[in-house]
């Protein structure tokens, strides 16, 4: 065990650093350029009544009473249970940057950067913002065709972003060892803000707008009425809030089970070196930009005249603070630190140490070791829950500084306005369900921290976890014959592969393995038939004397006949897309309502909160793991299907987008005549343990006519060819309608 005192650990000294339970005082912990704590009196007021309540004072809870109020809201309550920062805000590292690998993450990063950049002139509240930019570093091949993959996507936001030549880089950080160095990506604004002054000052903005920020108040009890409002019990009172949200950080899962959620949420410890001042570093005229070596798994910047850098280590040696989701946080934790243990970082130290070489003869003044709160796939989770009234989470961030500014924003602006801003259907919360256990979490959790810095492929599978308890009736059937894809804890199949054809997964920025085998998949569907498990569309029914009513009101279709399927979509209030479902009418006031696999719970809780809203006597229930699906398509598809049905199959019969009840091979189903993949086709919806023999009878009768297996890659290119839309490729929150070519399914002479 490293104990306080001079020791040389491998080229590197070790000067006197805290032991366990000292939060030590590095710049970017706890230098608090910021707001002193306010005077007992100034948190002394209490309300009885709250619009909004939020839970935790970290930066992500602050931004969001920031935000709240300066929009103008009336009684914004903020309750932290011990002080601000205090979780993983006070210890984070600080990092800025305006780069994602997605697109409209962008738009949260690019707005904490402009508020971060004015706050200190809006509240007078220092906060300690360095700019230098920042440098990806690509020393491999495959990481130079990443970059440029990058670069056809940063267009679609204002922020700089540029690949830099090795002789540039040196340029802009000139103490790095160049031998390895290809290319590097380069984003001007990037750089690191002191975490706790930044909290400050969002908390002098959020007061000075007229939030109440209440600590220390522990919250003790959430009580849900029948109104939608919530008690919040502390030991100061009880507050009745109209909605309450959840940003406690690492105790979100606390505060989780106190209305019976289990959130999938798991703290992990995250460490970072600082360094005492390196002369080489002192002598240099500017601040250095951020480093990230991509393959060394490390970050790297300048902290006054030393050096500061982090390692995201592998999965098996990262370190899992699993105790607290059996166990709890313990009591009391809060501004305290773990033990540091830099054996489990000591190839990242070496490979560091190769890079920017003054670090061989650094001495280091201060090991940080803290938790950050994980989620399954390493994005927090942002928005309304599904099944709780008025229940919003702001919770899970891996990288809570660069967020904090624009959840802040986006949160308020989706609470004020009733719509989020723009999509961000990656950070819903309802992307997990009930499948998603504890160990799927720490599984993935481990996963997602040790491939921090790994190649971003399109088209990416991670496989910790896998399979979960979501797999339908054909996943033994199918597994040894296909590629299987992940959709919300569903297994299924993304292309197959033939005798003799590499069957691994091989993803890549060029054509790969699976490339000739989809266009046979294409090509079998187009010339023959084929079959395709479409199991994991999440499926509603509704039913209810008001169901005609209440489904008039969400979609902007009509509402089809009894016995007929359509396309409908439901719209914001200011008249974007928000889901796409299709409507089929099965009997009188009872509908089959079908989205996509990862809309389930994102659409479900839109219907839910829309029939409470609006009174409506109905009874929704979600069926969508009890119910499997089949596809089958093709100009042969009914030539087979009539083999095993006394049911009359014929074009003039069963109509484009009919739906009947009938019996396939002597298995009930709901038939729907309609194929995503724009050929004559059906979807066929049975009981998920009918998925097998339905399916070995389909394919027993399709012998004949050349029938085999197709998968989601292919159905995505046929649907593309015949120009059908998909939710979340050519619209989402972000377009109308009217933008995405849905004229024909929106009847804008609807009465309302």
């Amino acid at each position: 065990m490293l104990r306080p005192g001079i020791r040389r650990l491998r080229g590197l000294r070790l000067l006197g650093f805290p032991p366990r339970g000292s939060p030590g005082c590095p710049r970017s912990v706890c230098s608090r350029q910021g707001e002193e704590n306010p005077p007992l009196s100034a948190e002394s007021r209490w309300k009885d009544r709250a619009e909004t309540v939020i839970i935790g004072g970290g930066c992500v809870g602050v931004s969001l009473a920031y935000h709240l109020a300066k929009a103008g809201m009336k009684d914004v309550v903020l309750l932290e249970k011990s002080e601000l920062t205090a979780g993983s805000t006070w210890h984070a590292a600080g990092l800025t940057t305006y780069f994602h690998p997605g697109i409209n993450l962008k738009k949260i990063h690019y707005y904490s950067i402009k508020l971060y950049e004015k706050l200190e002139e809006e509240t007078g509240q220092v906060v300690g913002f360095h700019q230098p930019g920042s440098i990806r570093i690509a020393t491999t091949p495959v990481r130079v065709d990443e970059f440029k993959y990058q670069m056809t996507r940063t267009r679609w936001h204002a922020t700089e972003q540029y690949i830099i030549e090795p002789e540039k880089i040196q340029e802009m950080f000139p103490l790095l060892n160049m031998n390895k160095i290809l290319a590097g990506l380069y984003n001007p604004g990037d750089g690191h803000i002191d975490p706790y002054s930044l909290t400050m000052a969002l908390a002098a903005g959020a007061r000075k707008y007229g939030a109440l920020l209440k600590y220390p108040a522990p919250v003790t009890s959430l009580k849900p009425r029948s109104d939608g409002t919530w008690d919040v019990e502390t030991p100061h009172g009880s507050m009745r809030a109209n909605r309450i949200v959840n940003a406690a950080g690492f105790w979100a899962r606390e505060v989780g089970k106190m209305i019976g959620l289990e959130h999938p949420l798991i703290p992990v410890q995250h460490q970072y070196i600082i360094t005492s001042t390196i002369p080489e570093v002192k002598a240099l005229k500017r601040e250095l930009p951020v480093l990230r070596d991509l393959e060394g798994s490390f970050y790297l910047r300048q902290e006054r005249d030393g050096l500061l850098f982090g390692p995201y280590e592998s999965q098996e040696k990262m370190k899992v603070q699993d105790s607290w989701v059996t166990s709890g946080v313990p009591p009391g934790f809060g501004k305290e630190l773990f033990e540091s243990d830099l054996d489990r970082i000591m190839e990242h130290v070496e490979a560091a140490m190769d890079l920017v070489p003054v670090l061989k003869k650094a001495d280091i003044i201060r090991i940080v070791n803290g938790p950050i709160t994980y989620s399954p796939d390493i994005l927090p989770m942002v928005g309304p829950h599904q099944g709780v009234r008025n229940y919003w989470v702001a919770v899970g961030f891996g990288y809570g500084i660069i967020h904090a500014g624009g959840v802040g924003k986006y949160l308020s602006d989706w609470i004020l306005h009733r719509e989020p801003p723009f999509d961000l259907i990656e950070l819903d919360p309802n992307r997990y369900g009930k499948w998603t256990t504890a160990e799927y979490t720490e599984a993935k959790a481990r996963e997602s921290y040790g491939f921090n810095n790994i190649v971003g492929y399109p088209k990416e599978e991670r496989f910790a976890g896998r399979p979960t308890q979501r797999v339908s009736g054909l996943y033994e059937t199918l597994e040894s014959k296909c590629s299987m894809g992940f959709h919300s804890g569903w297994e299924q199949p993304h292309w197959f592969y033939k005798p003799g054809q590499d069957p691994g997964y091989r993803p890549s920025f060029h054509r790969t393995n699976w490339f000739e085998p989809v266009g046979s998949e294409y090509q079998q569907v187009m010339q023959r038939v084929g079959v395709i498990d479409l199991s994991p569309f999440g499926k509603f029914n509704i039913k209810g004397q008001d169901s005609i009513r209440l489904l008039d009101h969400l979609f902007a279709n009509v509402i089809p006949k009894v016995g007929f399927t359509n396309i409908s979509h439901m719209l914001t209030p200011k008249g974007r897309v928000y889901a796409e479902l299709t409507v089929s009418h099965q009997s009188p006031g009872e509908f089959l309502l079908v989205t996509g696999s990862g809309s389930e719970l994102h659409d479900l809780r839109w219907i839910e909160e829309e029939a409470i809203k609006g009174g409506y006597d109905v009874e929704i229930k979600n069926i969508t793991d009890e119910l499997g699906v089949l596809g089958v398509a093709g100009p042969y598809s009914r030539k087979v299907l009539q083999k095993l049905t006394s049911e009359d199959l014929s074009d003039n019969v069963f109509k484009f987008l009919q739906t009947k009840s009938l019996k396939v091979s002597n298995i009930p189903v709901t038939a729907i005549r309609i194929s995503y993949t724009g050929e004559l086709g059906w979807e066929l919806y049975h009981r998920r343990e009918d998925s097998a023999a339905l399916y070995d009878a389909i394919m027993n009768a399709g012998q004949e006519e050349g029938i085999d297996n197709f998968g989601t890659y292919a159905m995505n290119a046929l649907r593309l060819e015949k120009a059908f839309r998909a939710w979340g490729s050519e619209m989402n929150c972000d377009t109308n309608p009217l933008e995405a070519g849905l004229e024909s399914f929106v009847k804008l002479n609807k009465l309302f």
